[in-house]
């Protein structure tokens, strides 16, 4: 079961949703970056559970240990281990479940290729495991910082309410990460509604990365749009990535999709950027701007039809404690993965020529 990601700058997750505890080993992180765990731990209090009315009521503290690869506040270059404890696991919520396959889960498809699997919570497919890769990412931002990179995410839409405006500053002041306060309002209100009716929402993260140099990025199967996609859909409940303009795209001319290239302050720009930051596989300097597709969460506590591992239908209502709508907690995750790609795409490019540039 591959749980790595990356080639310079790779991070390897471990630990279950119901285990004593979570964790991540980071390989590749340069000696000489200066860290401090409360970096680390805001990331994490982002993205942790129990944050709001709008998320899970499990109540996790998250709290980040560190364990190796950091000697006085600073990066030795060892592999750096970070964990944190599992504490308010219910797993008898789960007794039911051990041999229903939970439609919408990754169940079925576990014991299909296993034939052996850990019910409790969903084990390994369980959206706990993200702890590991927004814990890896706050580091991934320190190196990226240090090139001028900065990475942001906010919730565009969130069941069918999609922003109309946009403030930077608005992002986390409300607690669905919306850069737009009134269409936050709004998607507080569907999704405690559709909490009411034991039902759940999804949604769509953007997410964008500015100061980004051109040039990362291979020109064949390694492209930094195929790496970016890698990264999104790998992350629980994604269903779909899309690029600069994605697929509206493919509904314009060429035309009007081309970003047209000008000079500024001696530096080639474009006028637009439909592309999203990228041509041809690798970056353009403009601003990487990428979109992601949260399906509904898949636990909800209506009455739904399944089967057993016997092959026999069943009825199933699943109890426990779960988002309504994962889009508010996933946006620290989507940063995460994006940091992740580009600073290991960062420290490829350095070993690209002779001379590098940027």
């Amino acid at each position: 079961m591959s749980s790595s990601f990356g080639r310079l700058f790779k991070l390897t997750t471990w630990g279950e949703s119901h285990g004593p505890a979570l964790g991540v080993v980071i390989e590749g992180c340069p000696a000489g970056l200066r860290i401090e765990l409360e970096d680390i731990q805001k990331d994490l209090d982002r993205r942790r559970v129990g944050q709001s009315i709008v998320t899970s009521t499990r109540d996790e503290s998250d709290r980040v240990e560190l364990l190796s690869g950091v000697f006085e506040g600073i990066t030795t270059g060892a592999p750096i281990s970070l964990l944190t404890h599992n504490s308010d696991q219910r797993s008898k919520n789960y007794d039911n479940l051990r041999d229903v396959f939970r439609p919408g889960h990754a169940d079925f498809t576990y014991w299909a290729k296993y034939g052996h699997r850990d019910h409790r919570g969903g084990g390994r497919s369980s959206s706990r495991e993200t702890w590991g890769r927004v814990a890896a990412g706050a580091i991934a931002r320190k190196i990226l910082a240090e090139f001028g990179v900065d990475v942001f995410g906010y919730a565009a839409e969130i069941g069918g309410i999609e922003m109309e405006t946009f403030d930077r500053d608005q992002i986390e002041q409300n607690i669905v990460r919306c850069p737009d306060p009134v269409a936050a309002a709004k998607m507080v209100e569907a999704i405690v509604r559709v909490r009411k009716d034991r039902d759940s929402i999804g949604g769509i993260v953007e997410v964008r990365a500015t100061g980004v140099p051109p040039g990362l990025g291979e020109p064949t199967f390694d492209k930094l749009d195929g790496l970016i996609g890698q990264a999104m859909l790998s992350i629980p409940a994604t269903k779909g990535v899309e690029i600069g303009g994605g697929f509206r795209l493919a509904r314009e001319r060429g035309s009007r999709s081309n970003d047209p290239f000008v000079v500024e302050d001696g530096r080639i720009r474009t006028t637009s950027n439909h592309a999203g930051g990228t041509l041809g596989g690798l970056s353009t300097g403009e601003d990487i701007v990428v979109r992601v597709a949260l399906k509904p969460t898949s636990s909800i506590s209506r009455e739904q039809d399944t089967v057993d591992v016997d092959l026999q239908p069943r009825k199933l209502v699943i109890e426990g404690r779960h988002d309504p709508c994962v889009v508010p907690r996933a946006v620290p995750v989507v940063e995460a993965m994006l940091a992740l790609t580009l600073t290991d795409l960062l420290l490829v490019n350095r070993a690209s020529r002779m001379h590098p540039t940027g």
